[in-house]
């Protein structure tokens, strides 16, 4: 249990680590280094949904012979669609722009930021919590070593994120304190839906292979979604390609080395 519960903490002290530059830093982040940011972390996510969900899910299913992609195909979508109806339903602002997303609200700026944010967390948090329930099951083909490796990654693109929310809501005008304290609260969901997780996939192992193929498919979205059009936005955007392909390899290296 204790190394269930420090898997799921990982992440959330990336981002509280993150969140914290608004002490050290003085100013802002300029747009490059935000897009190099998101490069990175798109990098890292692509990589961990596939060779740390979506390959353990099919591997799970190899009995089923040329059909052992079903289940993982099913999960993915459904994942896919659980974050489209989060992105519909749940008003957001994304950091560098002033159009909303999602229904009409009266909510402030600096909410629907650490929102936008907190949307992010949700589907890293489960990728945590099910990789985790896989290997406290000893039935998904993961291993102590595969589920730090996830761990470790996502709290890596984690910190950028938490400073992406901390630093421009200091330069805002929020106090260095508040600054933090939303952005360490921007992913404070990733260890609560990561224990969901651990609970719900654990009570039902057969599944296992859907919820696996799920995550990949909540973390491939906000990629799509969210993080490559930023770091493709504005000039030199090269920078951010640069920034995936090293996000990708160094989460690839960790899993194929760790696990």
């Amino acid at each position: 249990m204790g190394v269930i519960i420090t898997g799921l903490l990982i992440p959330f002290l990336g981002t509280a680590t993150g969140a914290a530059c608004v002490f050290f830093l003085k100013k802002d982040l300029n747009a490059s280094v935000q897009r190099i940011l998101s490069g990175f972390a798109a990098g890292v996510m692509v990589a961990a949904s596939i060779w740390s969900l979506i390959v353990p899910a099919i591997e799970q299913c190899s009995d089923r012979g040329s059909w052992a992609f079903l289940p993982a195909f099913i999960g993915f979508w459904l994942g896919i669609l659980f974050l489209l109806l989060l992105d519909t339903v749940i008003p957001h602002l994304h950091v560098g722009t002033d159009q909303a997303e999602g229904p009409k609200s009266r909510a402030s700026r600096t909410l629907m930021m650490v929102l936008a944010v907190t949307l992010h967390n949700i589907p890293e948090g489960m990728a945590v919590g099910v990789v985790y329930a896989g290997l406290a099951s000893g039935s998904a083909n993961i291993t102590a070593g595969g589920a730090l490796a996830l761990a470790l990654g996502i709290a890596i693109q984690n910190f950028p994120e938490g400073a992406i929310v901390s630093m421009p809501l200091f330069a805002e005008g929020k106090k260095k304190g508040k600054s933090f304290v939303l952005g360490m609260l921007s992913g404070a969901v990733e260890p609560i839906f990561g224990a969901l997780t651990v609970l719900i996939a654990g009570l039902v192992v057969p599944a296992m292979p859907y919820f696996l193929s799920f995550a990949a498919g909540a973390m491939l979205y906000v990629v799509v979604e969210e993080l490559i059009p930023e770091m493709a936005a504005g000039e030199h955007s090269n920078a951010g390609v640069i920034a995936f392909a090293l996000g990708f390899s160094i989460m690839m290296a960790f899993d194929v080395a760790l696990g």
